[in-house]
């Protein structure tokens, strides 16, 4: 015969508080809707403050707390300094050193969609700054900005919901065809 030890019911009580946790995040009920939304929304996690300051003689030009208080476009230029930031952390840069011998590859999802044409371009000048090597995968709406920031166009084209096609282009190339468009 087994008996049932002391870890096995440590084991159980586990079980039971983990499977209450899953049972809730499944849950159709509006009130457990609400907390899943809450607790699943990443940007609750953490808090967070940032001072931007004059380069020239480092008074401050702007403070952030969290992303409450602030335009779209303030918390969209935050977001953008905070990845950058961890971005020049992940990789050990120094905003004064450049390392051509580095490897800096970052994919860029759509990141750039929504935001103001301002903001854009603030995230694209930070990155550049860091010497990023950026695939960025976007919507046209963005890309009278993004064209300036990158040397080749990879479009991607799927008519009628059947097979997809992908034209390479360089950074003139696209800018040609483009224009072509544009007059038609």
């Amino acid at each position: 015969t087994e008996s049932v030890g002391k870890s096995d019911f440590y084991d159980e009580e586990r079980f039971q508080k983990v499977k209450a946790i899953i049972d809730r995040l499944s849950s159709a009920e509006e009130s457990e809707k609400r907390w899943r939304e809450k607790v699943t929304d990443v940007t609750n996690w953490f808090q967070f403050s940032a001072t931007e300051k004059y380069i020239s003689d480092g008074s401050e030009k702007e403070s952030y707390s969290g992303a409450s208080g602030k335009s779209g476009g303030q918390k969209e230029k935050l977001a953008y300094t905070v990845l950058a930031s961890a971005l020049a952390y992940q990789f050990g840069l120094d905003w004064k050193e450049t390392r051509s011998n580095t490897f800096r590859f970052v994919v860029i999802d759509e990141a750039f969609g929504r935001g103001s044409d301002e903001s854009t371009r603030y995230g694209l000048e930070l990155f550049k700054k860091l010497n990023l090597q950026l695939l960025i995968v976007t919507p046209l709406q963005k890309i009278h900005i993004i064209e300036e920031y990158i040397n080749a166009c990879h479009l991607v084209v799927n008519r009628e919901g059947k097979d997809s096609s992908v034209k390479n282009l360089s950074i003139e190339e696209y800018k040609t065809e483009k224009e072509k468009f544009d007059s038609k």
